[in-house]
């Protein structure tokens, strides 16, 4: 299927860019909204980063404030592995996530582990994608990754628990009231 190739060429080559390849520059909320947009291949219609949305992944401090009203290399990395993030976690989780990766790691370093493991997945990924997969063989190939899905999701959640307890972060991860 013409789909499935184009599908399975993108994810084995489209990849976010490098930390070395992030602008150097500092750049405004409509450059970073635009410049988001081209980071990672959609999952679907509404899925990409608005102004509002940054500005609320800054107020719940998953994103360090802008520095006056520009946008550095490490705001463009948080948001760009945020962008796939919010597709399987909630932002309580992303921040314990996040919050435990600034107290181990410097961000260009959790940035690197970003990549490294999303270019894994994404290879991961589409080898499960036949290029000759028929249409009646096709809601078997649907299957299949959602309910991959859902075992990758559950082992995420149930390993973010531990990770939470284990760095005494589990107020994270609680309701606000």
């Amino acid at each position: 299927m013409e789909e499935l190739t184009e599908l399975k060429r993108q994810m084995t080559q489209q990849r976010p860019d490098r930390w070395d390849k992030l602008p150097d520059i500092p750049l405004y909320m409509d450059q970073v909204v635009s410049y988001l947009s081209r980071q990672m291949i959609p999952v679907g219609d509404g899925d990409a980063l608005t102004s509002a949305m940054i500005n609320n992944y800054i107020k719940d401090g998953l994103v360090e404030r802008a520095n006056g009203k520009k946008y550095g290399q490490e705001h463009l990395a948080y948001l760009t592995a945020i962008t796939a993030l919010k597709q399987v976690m909630s932002v309580r989780e992303m921040k314990v996530l996040t919050t435990v990766g600034r107290e181990l790691r410097t961000p260009e370093r959790q940035y690197e582990y970003f990549c490294q493991y999303l270019d894994q997945a994404m290879e991961d990924a589409a080898e499960r994608l036949d290029e000759n997969t028929s249409a009646e063989d096709l809601p078997k190939l649907v299957l299949d990754l959602a309910l991959r899905g859902y075992a990758y999701s559950l082992a995420c959640h149930r390993a973010l628990s531990v990770l939470a307890q284990h760095t005494g972060r589990e107020d994270l991860l609680k309701k606000k009231r």
